[in-house]
């Protein structure tokens, strides 16, 4: 339960990073390393969100050119 709500934390603080700046997209790190700064997050944590706000259809993942994946706010989704 502890680690749903932590998770949903993460997620809620991911959508807030996105609405402040509709046009960002980074890596998994880079999203921890940037768009969290202020919280000590590890990256299995942040993974979850983003796997959980992909599957709602809030975020969306792109694979660059160099293989890695990048997220970004899906702007089909209010």
């Amino acid at each position: 339960m502890r680690d749903e709500m932590r998770g949903s934390q993460i997620a809620r603080a991911i959508l807030e990073y996105l609405h402040d700046r509709p046009a960002a997209q980074d890596t998994l790190t880079g999203i921890v390393e940037w768009w969290l700064p202020q919280r000590p997050i590890g990256i299995p944590s942040v993974k979850r969100a983003l796997d959980e706000l992909t599957a709602r259809g809030f975020v969306l993942r792109h694979k660059a050119k160099d293989s890695r994946i990048h997220y970004r706010r899906n702007r089909r989704k209010p």
